[in-house]
């Protein structure tokens, strides 16, 4: 009876360490999980909501209707008057534009050049 009773206080002793065991992994799992912001491990088995293409369409036209609702109420503004400078569009000149990129390209060596000063 004495062998019985040892070994069954051994068992329930080998138990609390197991468990104890267990509950440190639990805590260490969750610090690492809200470290890396996945949250809480029973959220990830959860299935992805699905939801089916019928659903979908209705869902985008219930949208479109809102928002034509909202386009509705929406006063539009009158301009009156056109600025000639809103109206034609400005172009650049052949000549103006070699000039610029000519002016970029040197930009573009001296920094080139200063970095290869550096290196």
């Amino acid at each position: 009876m004495a062998n019985l009773n040892n070994a069954l206080q051994a068992l329930r002793a080998e138990r609390n360490r197991a468990q104890l065991h267990v509950e440190k992994l639990d805590q260490a799992i969750s610090v690492i999980e809200s470290l890396n912001s996945l949250g809480t491990s029973g959220n990830a088995t959860q299935p992805k909501r699905i939801i089916s293409a019928a659903s979908r369409r209705k869902m985008a036209l219930a949208q479109k209707a809102r928002w034509a609702r909202v386009g509705k109420e929406i006063k539009p503004v009158v301009v009156t008057a056109k600025t000639s400078s809103s109206a034609a569009k400005r172009t650049m000149s052949a000549s103006a534009r070699r000039k610029i990129a000519a002016a970029q390209k040197a930009r573009w060596a001296k920094v080139r050049a200063e970095k290869k000063k550096a290196a």
